[in-house]
Formats: structure tokens, sequence, C-alpha cells
């Protein structure tokens, strides 16, 4: 190895030295210069290997250590795209690893890194945080409701296995953990509006289930061994970028393509089954918040995060104003009677009270805001059918 180069920063005192690993040394470029000035003075450097063919191979990493290293496991579903995205935005790119078990499209690969991550093969997991020098994990990976009923060995591998592995992953390396859990973690006998924080929690679904076992597990693992944990119950997902998961309030995504894209659409639930619901920017927000306040304003571990309740009927005269000729048909089926389990409304207020927690969103603002986002992909895919 030869050092080629030197980039003085006199006002920042600090030096960067460029080496090669070819025999023969040579002078940056000015415009190689200009580049690690630009990117030394963002914190991060960048090291360039020249091999004998010429090529070149580099590589970022980030020096600023006030900056968690987070890991995304789960990564490809409905949330793990957003908050990677905004995690990058505010902690910086190479801070931010998304894993999943599937191989990764262009544009995941491009925005940043992304690993293979096996939730059920703890050394594979270990050998992540270790090399990667995990500060926080953001658990995602899961079987959701409505898949979860047709294959509960795989839901039970996947929502209780591989949830232990990821607590004792924290555990022994220290880690903050982020673990979502959901409205399904309660049941028939649970007060259903509102339905508070610390209540009856009697879920009969395999995802509601595990769920409680995660939260309870939380808890425990918080009060004997000091991890911090934390989790937000949330409501059903709605969003434009990824589609549905499996869960039972799927519809409420499923109606705004098929509004746009024929007219009508057939539902699953009947049309007064009202479920607490959130929008895609509010939900990663929450998630944010949470994720980031300070472990002694947490006066519990696991949060219900309320943001607006409707039913099939309110939410289709909703984007009626915007679609006058959508037409609804309600045939319920084995879903209705898990939505029938399931809260009306969640009770929020120490969400509120012990870090900030505040929708943005009502039923009319997501439903713009849905339409807008979906429009031109669904014209799109029409004109090219056409």
């Amino acid at each position: 190895m030869h050092i080629i180069d030197e980039l003085l920063f006199p006002k920042l005192k600090k030096r960067i030295v460029v080496v090669l690993s070819s025999t023969r040394p040579s002078l940056l470029l000015a415009s190689e210069r200009r580049m690690f000035a630009r990117i030394f003075r963002r914190g991060q450097v960048l090291c360039v290997a020249k091999n004998l063919l010429g090529k070149n191979r580099s590589f970022h990493a980030t020096l600023r250590k006030e900056s968690p290293r987070i890991l995304i496991t789960g990564s490809l579903g409905q949330l793990g795209r957003g908050l990677a995205k905004i995690l990058r935005e505010k902690y910086g790119r190479d801070n931010i690893i998304m894993s999943d078990i599937a191989k990764a499209s262009w544009d995941v690969l491009e925005s940043g890194p992304y690993i293979y991550a096996d939730i059920l093969d703890f050394k594979n997991l270990q050998s992540i945080v270790v090399n990667e020098r995990i500060d926080w994990l953001v658990h995602f990976s899961a079987i959701l409701s409505a898949v979860g009923e047709q294959n509960v060995s795989q839901a039970l591998q996947v929502n209780v296995e591989g949830v232990h592995n990821i607590f004792e992953l924290c555990r022994r390396n220290n880690l903050r953990l982020f673990c979502p859990s959901t409205i399904g973690a309660f049941g028939p006998e649970t007060p259903s509006n509102p339905t508070p924080d610390l209540t009856i929690q009697r879920p009969k679904t395999i995802y509601g289930v595990a769920k409680v076992h995660m939260e309870l597990l939380g808890e425990y693992y918080h009060h004997k061994f000091g991890l911090d944990f934390r989790s937000a119950r949330f409501p059903g997902v709605i969003s434009a970028d990824t589609a549905p998961g499996g869960g039972t309030t799927d519809y409420a995504v499923h109606i705004f393509h098929e509004a746009l894209r024929q007219g009508k659409y057939n539902c699953y639930l009947r049309k007064d089954t009202r479920m607490p619901m959130i929008y895609l920017p509010d939900c990663l927000r929450a998630t944010v918040e949470l994720l980031e306040a300070p472990s002694e304003n947490l006066k519990m571990r696991t949060y219900n995060i309320n943001a607006i309740s409707f039913t099939p009927e309110e939410l289709a005269n909703e984007v009626r104003k915007f679609i006058p000729r959508l037409e609804m048909a309600y045939e319920p089926d084995e879903r209705q009677a898990i939505a029938d389990s399931w809260p009306q409304v969640l009770e929020d207020s120490n969400a509120r009270k012990d870090w900030g927690w505040q929708h943005e969103y009502d039923l009319n603002a997501m439903t713009i805001a849905m339409l807008e986002a979906l429009a031109p992909t669904v014209k799109s895919s029409a004109a090219h059918l056409h």
C-alpha cells in the first residue's frame, strides 16, 4: 500500500490519507480532491482502491459517533422502506441497515445498505450486530393475521421463535429494541370503544397470541435485564407505497386501488365494521418518535397509538367524494370474525402525554393523499395494458 495524497483541513484540524493497492502511486485528479473535501465535511471518509487494471472500488464509512447504527429486520414489508428513508435522512445513509430474507430490488439496493438476515438463525443475527456495529434494532419481521391463520406453524416459527432470538440478541449486545404490536393483541372480551393500554388481552388469532407474548416478554426483559424495549400497538396501516401484507385491515388499501382501476370494490367485511386505522406517514413518525424518546420519559413499554377509526361504508362514502361512480358490495368471509374481536377505537392518552404523540391525517386528508399517490400509478398500468 502506498500513500498517494493527503487532504488537509486546517479549520477542521483533520487529515485524510488516501492509499491505493497498485505498485505505482499517482496523484488524485482535481475532481477527486473536491469530492473528498465535500464528503469529509459531511463527517464521512471515502476510501478509493485502484487496482492494476485501473478500476475503482469505493465505499463510504460514516464517522459521526453520535449517530446510532440501526438494523431493520423484515424491511421489505409495508413499513421498512419508509422507515429506512426517514432514519437515513436523520442519521446518515450508511448507518441504517435494511435486511430481509428476499432478494431486494435495485432501488432498494441503491438507496443504502441491504443485507440478508434470517431471524431464525441466531448466529447470522449475531454476526450482523458485530460486523455492522449495531446499536438499535427495529424488528418488523412477522407473519400477519390473515396469513398466519392459514399457516399456524410458520407463524409460530417467525412470530415466537424469531422474537426469542431478537430479544436474546438485544440483551447480549445491549441494543435498543423496537417491536411493533397490534390491535390484534386484543380479543372479544376487551373493551372495544375505547380500548385502554392496560386491559384484558385474549386474542383469537395466532398473530395476536404471539404479539401478546412479545409484549409481555419485552416487559420481562426490561425489568429483569434492563433491556431498552419499546413497542407501539399499531392500528391498521394504510399505505400507497407497498402492497398489503395479508392483514385483516387490508381492505382499506384495496378499496383505493379498485376504485381507481374499475370503479367498484367487493369488501370482505360488513359495511358497519369499525376498526382503528393509521396513514403510513403518521405510523412511521410514531415509530421514530417512540424509538428516539428518552427512556426516562417512558412510563410504560407498550403504548396504544390512535389516529382514525372508520367503517368500510364510511371510507367508501369518503372515496365517493372524489370518485362518485364507486360501487360497493359486501361479502364477509373468515376475516370478519377476526375484525369483530378487535378494538373499534384505541385510547392513547399515555402516548400523547409521555412522548408527545399526535396524528396528523384524518379520514379526509388520508383519502386525498392515497388517491393522489395511486392515481398516476393506476393510470399508467391501465395504459400499459391497453
